[in-house]
């Protein structure tokens, strides 16, 4: 029962955490603007996703631009600025590169497919599921592995995440970035970095559910004992 607790644990862990990793990659706010100076206006917040950067106005009104070409977010991060009534915020969105946010996207959404593929996985491994009850060694060895898929997707997401926000740190204290042009972590990458942690926990979890082996020896057999003798011995 211990073993079947700590497996239920670990997959409602780590199922959270791959919820949290969809949620993650889909928030726009990976990135919010920063207001480190005193003179920037704040009538209006800016912040910046994966898939869209949004302006968010004072009186509740919120423009978003979803980026357009996958494969030249440059132009299409140009564009989402050039389109937008940013004022002396104009530009600032496009600080990423290209080749950053392909490779988050990339990361996030192997890390969400790996975590659906170790939900199938660690589902058949369950002890509470009645399937390949016949079969209690591979039934171990599936929850076993569901809980190495958990790993390997938190550890995409945490990767991403981690990268993501070292890029931002870079550009906060590089000092040719204008101070009128720094982001902050924005609540998507605290939300990732917490999804992250709970696959990698849930993962472990299972993978350590599996209990181990015992090495069972034989029940040494009784010798009977040698009959007394009654009779004498002859010389």
């Amino acid at each position: 029962m211990a073993n079947a607790g700590l497996q239920l644990l670990g997959f409602i862990l780590a199922f959270l955490g791959w919820i949290g990793s969809i949620v993650s990659t889909a928030l726009p706010q990976w990135k919010v603007y920063s207001y480190a100076s005193d003179n920037i206006v704040t009538a209006q917040a800016i912040y910046e996703g994966l898939w869209m950067s949004c302006v968010s106005q004072s009186t509740g009104q919120i423009q978003c631009k979803v980026f357009d070409s996958l494969l030249n977010l440059n132009t299409a991060l140009d564009l989402s600025c050039a389109t937008q009534d940013l004022q002396s915020f104009e530009g600032h969105l496009g600080s990423f590169t290209c080749g950053t946010l392909q490779a988050t996207r990339a990361l996030m959404v192997i890390g969400i497919l790996l975590g659906l593929i170790a939900i199938f996985v660690a589902t058949l491994g369950m002890k509470c599921m009645k399937c390949m009850e016949d079969d209690e060694a591979q039934k171990m060895r599936m929850a076993v592995f569901g809980g190495v898929i958990f790993l390997i997707s938190g550890l995409a997401v945490l990767v991403a995440t981690a990268w993501y926000g070292n890029r931002i740190v870079q550009e906060f204290y590089d000092p040719m970035t204008p101070v009128n042009a720094r982001y902050e972590f924005g609540q998507a990458l605290f939300i990732g970095w917490a999804a992250a942690s709970l696959c990698l926990l849930g993962g472990a979890l299972l993978c350590c559910s599996c209990p181990r082996k015992t090495t069972s020896y034989p029940t040494p057999r009784p010798y009977p004992k040698p009959a007394p003798s009654s009779g004498k011995d002859y010389v």
